[in-house]
């Protein structure tokens, strides 16, 4: 191609002589060297102009202002999607640079255009997961989790589907987060038959992973006892009792020995799926009023959905006291729980505290509980709660005492349990 009729020649050699100088260039002085040079040498310069914009946005003069990044993060995903994305370099770069450009859109609460960018991403990044050595979309579970906020669950369950053609077809499997959401998504969808199916397979992948070791027992009780609510709901009440036998088993086990497999990330997969488990009481989503994407990993909200779930939330969750945690019914079992389900997935976030944190408001939720004797789903309710959230806090056998319990009180009867020596 012939750019001698568009292209100032002085600013070429300018750009050149300046990228060649001895002395360190500003961030800016980078950008506009590369922006000359990549209209005359796109193959060479249009990546380095795209990782320089990226890179420019982190100077101090953009911080505190989106609204002068998402000009530059426009300008890197246009120059991104001029690069070959059948190459890992190029796939690698207009992922980052199609990341930056939704995230900051979001943050100016452009959801139409951060929804589209995001949608854009979600495709480059499935087709590209061989070329970028790529096990799993996350891109796809943030485009899930953006369509979630807005209650198009059935569409998020859609995305997960297809990220997880992608990831078979690389002889990978879904995470365990990425089955959650999926199966939330669906369940939010009334599309409840198959949300059971891909939660089954979750239950039946972490017990294969306890079975070799890879996995912590915790993962399976957490799983089980999820699922034996949505086999409730589903009037599946003998599939649901077996489930509880098997958890209260696991239970006896980790008393006894403790747990094993790889913990990372256990209390964030604890919360999560404890946040999901109360759904019915926290605000759905539309896409005139965002809602809280229940199920979906919490990194991939956006900030105006996490701003909003979690305004004017105290330090800690056991410090809360006064509006908007009161609520319209102070004291009340229901705001109370609602408290709680928000606390477990704050304190995430400070792990250091999160027992001394949470603790208080399960003791207390098990307590009120005990005050409505003629509701015992109730205590079943906070048994429950209570019983996960200690073994999240690897005190099994407190855990099992309550778990014990709640089974009595919701199955009838008690199955009997090997003595602990």
């Amino acid at each position: 191609m012939n750019h001698s009729e568009n292209v100032d020649h002085d600013a070429v050699l300018r750009a050149r002589t300046m990228l060649l100088g001895s002395g360190r260039l500003r961030r800016s002085q980078e950008v506009e060297a590369y922006r000359v040079l990549a209209k005359v040498s796109p193959a060479a310069y249009l990546p380095k102009l795209v990782q320089a914009l990226v890179q420019y946005t982190y100077e101090p003069g953009f911080r505190d202002r989106p609204d002068l990044r998402v000009v530059v993060h426009a300008e890197a995903a246009e120059a991104a999607r001029g690069l070959d994305a059948s190459e890992e370099q190029g796939a690698r770069l207009l992922c980052t640079a199609l990341h930056a450009y939704q995230h900051t859109l979001f943050l100016l609460g452009r959801r139409t255009e951060g929804l589209a960018v995001c949608e854009e991403l979600a495709e480059v990044a499935r087709l590209s997961m061989a070329v970028r050595g790529a096990k799993r979309n996350r891109h796809g579970g943030r485009l899930a989790t953006r369509l979630a906020e807005e209650g198009q669950h059935s569409e998020a369950a859609d995305v997960h589907a297809s990220d997880d053609r992608a990831a078979r077809a690389l002889r990978s499997e879904s995470s365990f987060a990425d089955l959650v959401a999926w199966s939330a998504a669906l369940d939010a969808a009334g599309r409840h038959q198959e949300a059971l199916e891909v939660f089954a397979r979750l239950v039946d992948d972490t017990r294969r992973g306890t079975e070799e070791g890879s996995a912590p027992r915790a993962l399976l009780v957490w799983a089980l006892v999820h699922r034996s609510g949505m086999l409730d709901a589903a009037g599946r009440g003998g599939e649901a009792a077996a489930d509880r036998r098997e958890v209260l088993a696991l239970l006896d086990r980790l008393a006894r020995s403790g747990d094993s497999g790889d913990t990372g990330d256990l209390l964030a997969r604890w919360a999560t799926l404890f946040a999901l488990s109360g759904r019915a009481v926290e605000p759905a989503g539309s896409r005139e009023a965002p809602g809280p994407p229940l199920g979906h990993e919490l990194c991939h909200w956006s900030h105006e959905t996490f701003d909003a779930h979690f305004e004017g939330f105290p330090a800690h969750g056991s410090e809360a006291a006064g509006p908007p945690w009161a609520g319209s019914l102070p004291g009340t079992a229901i705001a109370h729980y609602r408290l709680t389900l928000r606390s477990a997935l704050f304190q995430v976030r400070d792990p250091g505290r999160f027992e001394e944190s949470l603790r208080p408001l399960f003791d207390e939720g098990v307590a009120l509980a005990h005050r409505r004797p003629t509701d015992p789903c109730a205590r079943v309710r906070a048994l429950t709660d209570r019983a996960m959230f200690l073994v999240a806090v690897k005190r099994y056998e407190e855990a099992h005492a309550d778990f014990l319990e709640a089974v009595a009180l919701q199955d009838g009867t008690a199955p009997a349990i090997v003595t602990r020596t």
